[in-house]
């Protein structure tokens, strides 16, 4: 094979572009040979053997031999000597790679993969994402052979039952090296499930702060939304929040009792499924706030470095609910891998403010809740270990478990994790936010919340009376605004997941409902909604009838009308009021004293 042939099959494929100033050696630096001078050339007389490196270099301006060089002549051989003064091998090449076109694109230009270390540093991800932890594992150059097979397989910490081994008694009777779980390390999980959450609007996480300002209880409540693509995150996924659905509870001042698995599960799930853009549960949120004993308007700062973020019981609640959510995953031997669950918490920042931190656990976490290997502990930053047990009723197998963490000389050193260990080894960080332009699928959350007993009550009189007014107001003269006002009304979860309980509309007409929530003049023109506004007529109380001489006079004349009376009722109301000219109190009474200093108004 001659060297023209060569580099034709090499290169040209790949659509280096081949220019008379492009030079080749064996080495770094030095001894550089113009490719023009190679023609004819053998890989043999060359020197060259399998394994060999080459250095390609390319300049913009002509070449000139570097001094003491010896030329040669392209039409004699080359040595193959190793050593050989002559041996062309012995000249350079080094690539601009800027000027440089690799299968049809700048190689600075090639886009890199998205597990890139340098790119999550200089981006400051902490975590890679599910999807570029895969791509890290079984990257695309791996042969087809192994991308066929599942390169996942779920944590287990539980010992195999039987034993693959079959050479005695299924534990507890018996165990042995093949059926028991290996050592665990204790260490910081590469990926993450969900790299962000997005909550559509803060009136979502306004409204849900209602019930815990008007109460003091703490609240809790599933995330109804959906998953998308993350952009800031190479293969990112983010969980965008659409509503929070409270299920039944019982709220406490430091705490609250809620029951699993909640009995509308399945009808609120069927229900999200029917949307526009398909709804799910994408986690849960719950409040932990507690004001300050020297101003209510604040609250005390609880959650930090020098404590905890997360406590041992919610993160095992939280190991739970991603063990009964699991991702269904084609790249893991058991067809589900990990949890997009995601855990939001509503406490206070360093101000006093309410703010928001979302987290995940790890799928060690995970696993060791699954083996009833874990349990909370009275301080809340502490995880503590179980011990063995071998009763057949109640066995648990327990492995040792190790962390690793710097000491105080900056000396990394691996310690026992029983009888405990910092919840801080479970976690995984998710960000959060808002959008810059909200646009909110459910548009409307003044609709009563479910699950409030005496604070929000939901009764069908009080819905099929805001359905007359608001149908009334669509007749009228400015029919276009109250149809956009009664859009809007319609548009709010917490109304359709009602209006489903009630049974007042058919399973078609209410999962049509939810579908056109963002354009309900098509609901309007359903037999269901006719029969749904019937029952709103005949349910209303009888308005006062008004004459044909009435319904002649515009809408405008009527809203004069009621703005004159309104400015004059402010008019008395201030001719009314006194303020007293020694504390500035307003007093509305007719008395000739202040009621807050008792001196004379004057």
């Amino acid at each position: 094979m001659i060297y023209r042939s060569w580099w034709t099959r090499f290169l040209k494929p790949r659509r280096v572009q081949i220019r008379p100033s492009i030079t080749i050696s064996n080495q770094p630096r030095g001894n550089e040979t113009p490719v023009s001078r190679l023609k004819g050339r053998t890989l043999q007389s060359l020197g060259l053997k399998h394994g060999d490196m080459v250095f390609v270099g390319y300049k913009s301006g002509p070449l000139s031999a570097p001094p003491g060089a010896e030329t040669t002549d392209p039409s004699q051989p080359v040595s193959s000597t190793p050593h050989s003064a002559t041996n062309v091998w012995d000249q350079t090449v080094t690539l601009d790679f800027a000027n440089t076109v690799l299968m049809g694109c700048a190689i600075t230009a090639c886009p890199v993969e998205p597990y890139d270390a340098a790119y999550q540093a200089e981006h400051s991800i902490k975590h890679l994402s599910f999807h570029a932890y895969l791509r890290k594992m079984y990257p695309k150059t791996s042969s087809s052979a192994a991308q066929a097979l599942p390169p996942l397989t779920p944590t287990s910490y539980k010992v195999k039952v039987p034993c693959p081994s079959g050479g005695h008694p299924s534990w507890p009777a018996g165990i042995c090296t093949a059926c028991q779980p290996s050592p665990i390390t204790l260490q910081s999980q590469p990926f993450r499930m969900v790299d962000h959450l997005e909550i559509a609007s803060q009136d979502i996480v306004e409204r849900f702060l209602q019930a815990w300002r008007a109460t003091g209880l703490q609240r809790f409540g599933w995330l109804i939304g959906h998953y998308e693509p993350y952009e800031k995150v190479p293969m990112g996924i983010k969980a965008v929040v659409e509503a929070i659905h409270e299920p039944p509870q019982e709220g406490e001042l430091d705490g609250l009792t809620l029951g699993l698995p909640w009995e509308d599960e399945p009808r609120v799930r069927e229900l999200a499924q029917s949307a526009t853009v398909p709804l799910t549960i994408v986690g849960y949120i719950f409040t932990d706030l507690e004001p300050t004993a020297e101003d209510r308007t604040k609250n005390v700062y609880k959650r930090h470095s020098q404590s905890f973020f997360v406590s041992s019981l919610e993160a095992i609640f939280a190991a739970t609910v991603q063990n009964a959510y699991p991702t269904p995953s084609k790249s893991s031997t058991t067809g589900y891998f990990g949890s997009r669950m995601v855990t939001a918490i509503l406490s206070a920042s360093e101000d006093g403010q309410v703010d928001i931190s979302a987290y995940q656990v790890s799928e060690q976490a995970c696993a060791m809740v699954e083996a009833d290997m874990i349990e909370a502990s009275v301080e809340p930053g502490i995880v503590r270990v179980k011990e063995e047990d071998r009763n057949h009723e109640s066995a648990r197998y327990v492995p040792d478990v190790f962390y690793r963490y710097k000491n105080e000389y900056g000396i990394e050193v691996k310690k026992s994790a029983k009888p405990c260990f910092p919840v801080e080894y479970l976690l995984v960080n998710v960000t959060h936010g808002f959008p810059q332009n909200p646009s909110p699928l459910f548009r409307s959350t003044n609709f009563a919340i479910e699950n409030r007993p005496g604070l929000e009550d939901q009764h069908v009189e009080n819905l099929l009376g805001s359905l007359n007014q608001l149908s009334v107001s669509a007749q009228g003269n400015r029919e276009l605004s109250n149809r956009v006002e009664l859009a809007k009304w319609l548009s709010d979860w917490h109304l359709v997941v009602f209006l489903d309980s009630t049974q007042l509309l058919s399973k078609d007409d209410i999962k049509n409902l939810i579908r056109i929530v963002t354009s309900p003049d098509a609901l309007v023109k359903t037999e269901g909604w006719q029969t749904l506004m019937t029952f709103a007529h005949e349910s209303a109380p009888s308005q006062p009838s008004t004459s044909r001489k009435d319904q002649d006079i515009p809408q405008e004349i009527f809203d004069q009308i009621a703005a004159e009376e309104a400015a004059s009722r402010e008019v008395r109301t201030k001719s009314r009021t006194r303020i007293c000219p020694h504390c500035t109190f307003e007093n509305d009474h007719s008395g000739n004293d202040c009621e807050v200093c008792g001196l004379p108004l004057g």
